[in-house]
């Protein structure tokens, strides 16, 4: 699909987000004040995909590898910049106050790092009149125009995969261990800012301070879907049933039964 798209300045991209940061980039954001959040999903594993599963293949360099009790599964982690209503760096007039460096996702907007999610317009928060037909051409084909834009999609994903052992060390220094099943939403784990970021610093050079957890959980808002986990042996919990979890849950679904 041919796509148009000039930007309007509207700033509804830059409102109530949780905006997806490499390892650098979320260090950089703690450093200025601000607060990330750890998100974890999870994917049962129980074999290798076929070489030409694609999509699997995507998942799998993205993560790493866990048990849930005897289900192998697979962790995706995420560092996410997390604000409710502006953006910190969000000016009155709708400009970015650290446009030179901003994080590689807002550069790409309205494009996807995922090569397997096609560009929806009215999946995106920018108005209608941005994708006016006789804009700036964005997309020829499916594919983006912008060498630049390009460029930056190619090393934020590079940087996801690159980065997979310093997320996992992560995890094993904060002592993280619940995920929530992939596409059916996230365990966010909203820590003090200085914490989160000696433990990125420490991570990233390496250092271990803390075993891995033996057992990953899986966590949903839907009973039936810790049922079906726990009948191919995973560990999991209902959200709601539990008091006092160290994370909150959010799904993409009502809570069923």
């Amino acid at each position: 699909m041919d796509i148009q798209f000039d930007c309007t300045l509207c700033g509804q991209c830059c409102h109530n987000l949780k905006l997806t940061l490499t390892v650098a980039e979320a260090m950089r954001w703690l450093e200025d004040g601000n607060q990330v959040q750890v998100l974890t999903e999870a994917i049962p594993w129980p074999d290798e995909p076929a070489a030409d599963d694609l999509p699997a293949l995507y998942k799998g360099e993205r993560s790493f590898p866990v048990l849930s009790g005897a289900l192998p599964s697979r962790v995706v982690v995420l560092l996410a910049a997390a604000f409710d209503g502006p953006c910190p760096n969000l000016l009155p007039d709708m400009r970015c106050g650290i446009y030179e460096r901003r994080p590689g996702i807002c550069r790409t907007y309205p494009a996807e790092s995922n090569p397997f999610i096609p560009i929806v317009p009215s999946n995106k928060r920018c108005p209608p009149e941005a994708w006016a037909p006789g804009g700036s051409s964005f997309a020829d084909a499916g594919n983006l125009v912008d060498a630049e834009l390009r460029d930056t999609i190619a090393k934020t994903n590079s940087e996801a995969v690159d980065s997979v052992g310093t997320r996992q060390r992560l995890c094993a220094i904060l002592g993280l261990d619940a995920a929530a099943l992939i596409n059916e939403g996230f365990v966010v784990y909203s820590l003090e800012p200085a914490l989160l970021l000696e433990a990125l610093q420490l991570a990233e050079q390496g250092t271990e301070t803390a075993a891995a957890a033996a057992s990953w959980v899986y966590v949903s808002n839907r009973s039936q879907t810790i049922d079906v986990l726990a009948s191919a042996g995973a560990h999991g919990l209902v959200a709601q049933e539990v008091e006092g979890l160290p994370f909150e849950y959010v799904g993409y679904h009502s809570p069923s039964a």
